[in-house]
């Protein structure tokens, strides 16, 4: 039987916020156990929560990037359930009239582009956490768990998709398509080790051609992109051989173990009604009027979906090349900096460098975008070198490699002329020492010319690599390209 992968994501971005949704108490990472809960997150008695505005604004604004709906009036409800970590047991939540509706992100899976529906985001506070480190003991000195409350009442947009999603690799690429997007827009600062984004997969599957969605079961908090695709890629197998022999898929709550690559059965899956939402009595409705929104939208960066049609447009730049260069707001600035010095005529050559070279240098040094001790002026050169025919492709990553290598030692950074100069690295332009160079390996290689002269094109090649050894890679290749061609024809 012929199977229907169908998943829907739930993603928590924390916001950026410097307090809680509903108290002052910080929400700085890593500070000790229960330093950073006040007597609004623990529940005191007599306490009363106030929402903060600027978790309403992020919401605003990252409704208004995927052009949904903002509710005029949204509002808040007690969502009920018991856990150690959530202090009153109930968690302040949205409902039935969210801060945002509908809405849609685009995202690219290889090279094809897919629109996935958003249901809805919603704002929420943030439960405490359960501590079952090793070595915790209680009063007596047995094993024992503890609580850390610090995110208690830490502010949450949960983000939900509609089931649209058919295979492992688009529920990553959405992942990390909204990953960018919450991070470009400065709502959440994207930090997954540190729980700022984390996303619960709903996971079902179905024959070919049913209409009917097949029981889901939901994989609660995973906080990393390789941990997304393997747990759904499980889930999968699991529930298709489970039907296949002849069982029955329940619905339930499942963890993933990466060190096995397995979900596991956590607890059975709750429905709206388990949780017996009411409005919170505590908290009036949030009224968001158009000028409010429209004061959000003007202080709005330029998004990157915006920028991706921009460049494709006007500098004949690929859907692949525009997504690397809008992965996040500093290499955007780069390519943009960069463009700015070199003109449109070399866009192209700026944003391979941009994903190549420079992309790797940094992936292996383990430095952001941000942080690249090489800049914009720094790489101009090399473009403007190559398209005057100074110097090579190839030339132009040696030479990025003694600028990088200069750069993170924190030697004084050279200008490209600087090392042209130095080592000798000036691009083999003049026709007649280019003709003498190829004779001669034409002569060394008679064989290749015979097999060319044959109809094997690969001889070509084979030929115009020993000229550019023979140059030590300064020959100008299209001037080599050109004169071999004349001379074999």
């Amino acid at each position: 039987m012929q199977w229907e992968i169908v998943i829907g994501l739930e993603t928590h971005a924390q916001l950026q916020t410097q307090s809680k949704i509903f108290s002052g108490a910080s929400t700085r990472f890593g500070a000790g156990p229960n330093t950073q809960a006040c007597a609004v997150d623990l529940a005191l008695p007599g306490v009363l929560p106030v929402l903060n505005r600027q978790a309403v604004e992020h919401a605003i604004r990252f409704g208004l990037a995927v052009n949904a709906k903002i509710t005029p009036a949204s509002i808040f409800a007690r969502k009920n359930y018991f856990y150690p970590d959530l202090p009153k047991g109930y968690q302040i939540s949205q409902m039935d009239l969210p801060v945002v509706v509908g809405g849609h992100l685009e995202i690219l899976v290889g090279d094809q582009v897919k629109v996935v529906e958003l249901t809805r985001a919603h704002m929420e506070e943030d439960a405490g956490k359960s501590v079952h480190e090793e070595g915790f003991l209680g009063p007596h000195g047995e094993a024992s768990s503890g609580i850390d409350l610090n995110r208690a009442g830490t502010p949450l947009l949960e983000i939900v998709t509609e089931p649209v999603m058919r295979s492992a690799a688009e529920a990553v690429a959405y992942a990390k398509a909204l990953h960018t997007l919450v991070v470009w827009l400065g709502v959440c600062d994207g930090n997954m080790q540190e729980g700022s984004f984390r996303c619960d997969a709903n996971v079902s599957v179905r024959p070919v051609g049913q209409k009917e969605f097949g029981t889901r079961c939901e994989i609660k908090n995973l906080n990393s992109f390789r941990f997304l695709e393997e747990a759904i890629q499980y889930e999968v197998r699991r529930q298709i051989e489970l039907i296949e022999d002849g069982g029955k898929v329940v619905q339930e709550t499942r963890l993933y173990d990466p060190d096995r690559q397995e979900t596991r059965s956590m607890r059975s899956k709750e429905d709206a009604n388990d949780y017996r939402y009411f409005p919170d009595p505590d908290l009036l409705p949030v009224v968001i009027d158009d000028a409010w929104i429209a004061d959000v939208r003007s202080k709005m960066p330029a998004l990157p979906a915006q920028l991706r049609e921009q460049w494709q447009g006007e500098f004949g730049l690929s859907a692949y090349d525009t997504q690397l260069l809008t992965q996040d707001r500093d290499t955007a600035k780069v390519f943009e900096e960069l463009l700015a010095i070199v003109g449109k005529p070399l866009a192209k050559a700026a944003a391979n460098l941009i994903a190549g070279e420079f992309a790797s240098s940094l992936n292996r040094a383990g430095i952001a975008t941000a942080d690249a001790p090489l800049k914009a002026e720094h790489l101009a050169p090399l473009l403007t070198r190559v398209a005057d025919g100074t110097i090579s492709n190839k030339i132009a990553k040696d030479i990025f490699a003694i600028l990088w290598e200069e750069a993170v030692s924190g030697k004084p950074i050279s200008t490209v002329d600087q090392v042209i100069d130095a080592k000798g690295l000036k691009q083999i332009s003049d026709s007649g020492e280019l003709e003498a160079m190829i004779d001669k390996v034409l002569a060394a290689n008679e064989k290749s010319v015979e097999e060319f002269r044959s109809g094997k094109e690969k001889a070509f090649n084979a030929l115009v690599g020993q000229i550019m050894k023979a140059s030590q890679g300064k020959a100008n290749p299209g001037q080599v390209n050109e004169l071999l061609r004349k001379k074999l024809s």
